[in-house]
């Protein structure tokens, strides 16, 4: 199971000492060029700054519900294997890089091509996709194993998008998924363990589209 991130604009400023260094994040390789060409365009001045965990620099509402440092040792080694972060400045993160504090919007030409490489070759029966719509032009996944994560609320009959908020559902979503000692394998299994949580719809993809599964919030 891969679960596709995005950041947050809220960011915490790291504590812990020690300067910012590239060669050690993952996807290092194929993804470490594109990287010093951010940082140079973006502030040199960057690699000098205090790190910290990428799990902790972003702290907006999606992490928040995630709620990293209350999950189980054994939620948060599945979360280090299955969460892919993206991000306007480093491009793919898992959530213990050691990453300093940033403020620049993405732009997707510029990691498309390093990013898909570094994503592509992961092996995963599934990917569950909670970026939004900023970061998700970065990679397209294969339709094969994608599931897209929409948010509605429904009131009084009536089903609408949920926008800022989803945020916060997303998050419980991948906090319950990292939780299950066993992933699902497939979109059937998939939809049938989120339903035991959320009240869900499942949405069928096929050649050009993706699958998508619906968080139906009652309010």
């Amino acid at each position: 199971m891969l679960i596709l991130l995005p950041p947050s604009e809220k960011k915490t400023i790291p504590s812990a000492s020690g300067a910012l260094n590239l060669s050690v994040l993952s996807f290092a390789e194929e993804l470490g060029e594109a990287r010093a060409k951010a940082i140079a365009d973006y502030n040199p001045e960057i690699l000098n700054q205090s790190s910290a965990a990428a799990i902790d620099v972003y702290s907006g509402v999606l992490y928040q519900s995630l709620d990293w440092h209350s999950l189980t040792p054994s939620a948060q080694k599945r979360g280090q294997e299955s969460l892919v972060i993206i991000s306007a400045l480093f491009g793919a993160l898992r959530p213990l890089d050691l990453i300093a504090v940033y403020k620049t919007p993405i732009r997707t030409s510029d990691w498309k091509e390093s990013v898909s490489k570094a994503l592509g070759t992961l092996k995963t029966d599934l990917i569950i996709d909670c970026r939004s719509s900023t970061y998700s032009g970065v990679w397209t996944p294969p339709n094969e194993k994608l599931v897209e994560v929409r948010v509605f609320k429904e009131h009084n009959g009536e089903r609408s998008v949920i926008t800022h908020m989803s945020k916060k559902y997303r998050g419980e979503l991948a906090r319950y998924l990292l939780l299950q000692k066993k992933s699902a394998k497939d979109f059937k299994s998939l939809h049938a363990l989120i339903s035991e949580k959320f009240l869900c719809e499942f949405i069928q993809g096929d050649s050009t589209n993706a699958a998508k599964l619906d968080l139906i919030i009652q309010l």
